[in-house]
């Protein structure tokens, strides 16, 4: 009886996230209403505070939802990567699937307004960034420096690889939606473009020597 309402209520918690997302994407910290939120997930607002006791809550509860997803592709490729003997394909293969996570529109929306709040809620921007993005690039890092030993990277750092790695990727494309707004400025073929390109410079300044001739 008790997982069942366990159950009921990990339900009805994940309903009222759910709801409330594209109410905070839309309309932003300020303009969000618990009213609404109760509204869009068919419930009082009684329980939607039973859930969570006030806004900041409900806020921080959906910014930090989205931080294992980024964590759990890296893992997936990167752990691809590290049974690989073809290091490029297998770059490619993760430059394609983690640029194509990060550009996903409720995404972007969120990482914009989590940037807009970053004053208000220091502390939630900086958890959002360790748990996630972080987290992301650790793993990146240990994949890298596996390569590393294998012979199939030269370099010292791994972090700073994985550094390296990941802003060859994200530097055009996301300052480019951060700041124009929308998410339909690339195509696919553009973003696999992008990836590429990515690729190639990064096996050219880390990739073994034969890297740059093959």
């Amino acid at each position: 009886m008790a997982a069942e309402e366990d159950g009921r209520t990990a339900r009805k918690r994940r309903q009222i996230l759910e709801a409330a997302r594209p109410v905070f994407l839309r309309n932003g910290y300020v303009g969000t209403s618990m009213d609404e939120v109760a509204a869009l997930a068919a419930v009082s607002k009684q329980t939607v505070y039973k859930h969570f006791t006030d806004k900041e809550q409900l806020f921080a509860s959906i910014v930090l939802d989205t931080t294992g997803q980024v964590e759990e592709l890296a893992k997936m490729v990167t752990t691809a990567l590290d049974d690989t003997a073809d290091l490029r394909g297998g770059l490619g293969e993760l430059a394609r699937r983690f640029l194509g996570a990060l550009m996903r529109p409720d995404l972007l929306r969120l990482r914009r307004l989590v940037i807009a709040e970053a004053e208000r809620f220091p502390d939630l921007g900086r958890t959002w960034y360790e748990q996630g993005f972080q987290r992301s690039l650790n793993t990146l890092a240990g994949s890298f420096g596996r390569l590393a030993e294998r012979g199939l990277l030269r370099l010292d750092d791994p972090q700073l690889a994985a550094e390296h790695f990941v802003g060859l990727l994200l530097w055009i494309p996301l300052n480019k939606v951060m700041f124009w707004g929308g998410h339909d400025h690339y195509t696919e073929a553009d973003l696999q473009q992008l990836s590429e390109a990515a690729v190639a410079a990064f096996l050219h300044g880390y990739g073994p020597a034969s890297a740059d001739t093959a």
